[in-house]
C-alpha cells in the first residue's frame, strides 16, 4: 500500500532572555528557559501528532487499516535575545545558538521517524473477524506505544551523549560561556 506524502510543519517558538555578556545570556537561559519537569532547559522541541485514519470493515468480516495521514507539527522552543550585543558576544551568541538548533533538529528527526515508523506499521494493518474494526484498533495501539517508547528512549540517549562531559552541548555552552570571558580578559 502507497503511504502518504507528508511532511513535518516546523514551527519556532522563542523565549526572550537578556544580558551583555555570554554569561549573562546563559544566566537568562536559567531564568527563563522552558522547564522540563523541575529544571529550566536551553531549548526544548515538543509535537503535537493528529491522525486521519480510514478503517475498513470488508465483506469477510477483517478489518483493515486502509490509509493512515499523519499531521505532525514540531516546535522547538529557543532563546531569543532582547537587547543589543558587542560583536564579540554577538558572534559568539550566533555560534552558540546554531549548535543549539542542531541538537533539536537531531530531535526533530527523531520524532519524524517514529511517525513514519508508525505510519508503515498502520497503512494495511489488518485484523480478522473483526466487522466493527476493534481489534486492528487495539493492535495498532500495542504498535503505537512501542514506537513512542523507542522514540523516548532514542531522545534520552543522544542528550545523554550530547550533555555528558566532552558532548556536543556541553562543549557548546563552555566554549561560549569561557571564549567570551577569555575574548574580555
Amino acid at each position: 500500500m502507497a503511504l502518504a506524502n507528508w511532511k513535518p510543519i516546523e514551527r519556532v517558538e522563542p523565549y526572550v532572555i537578556s544580558g551583555s555578556t555570554a554569561l549573562d545570556l546563559y544566566r537568562s537561559i536559567g531564568e527563563r528557559g522552558p522547564k522540563l519537569g523541575v529544571r529550566r532547559v536551553i531549548a526544548y522541541t515538543d509535537f503535537k501528532l493528529t491522525w486521519r485514519r480510514d478503517y475498513q470493515p470488508r465483506k469477510d468480516g477483517a478489518c483493515v487499516l486502509a490509509s493512515a495521514i499523519p499531521k505532525l507539527i514540531i516546535t522547538y522552543r529557543l532563546p531569543q535575545i532582547s537587547g543589543s550585543l558587542s560583536s564579540q558576544t554577538r558572534s559568539s551568541w550566533e555560534r552558540f545558538l546554531e549548535g543549539v538548533k542542531a541538537h533539536e533538529r537531531v530531535h526533530g528527526e527523531v520524532i519524524t521517524d517514529m511517525v513514519k515508523k508508525i505510519e508503515a506499521v498502520s497503512v494495511g494493518l489488518r485484523a480478522e473477524n473483526d466487522p466493527g474494526c476493534q481489534k486492528v484498533r487495539a493492535s495498532l495501539q500495542e504498535h503505537l506505544g512501542r514506537l513512542s517508547e523507542e522514540q523516548r528512549q532514542r531522545s534520552r540517549e543522544f542528550d545523554r551523549v550530547e550533555m555528558g562531559d566532552g558532548g556536543n552541548v556541553h562543549r557548546l555552552v563552555m566554549e561560549f560561556i569561557n571564549g567570551d570571558r577569555q575574548r574580555s580578559n
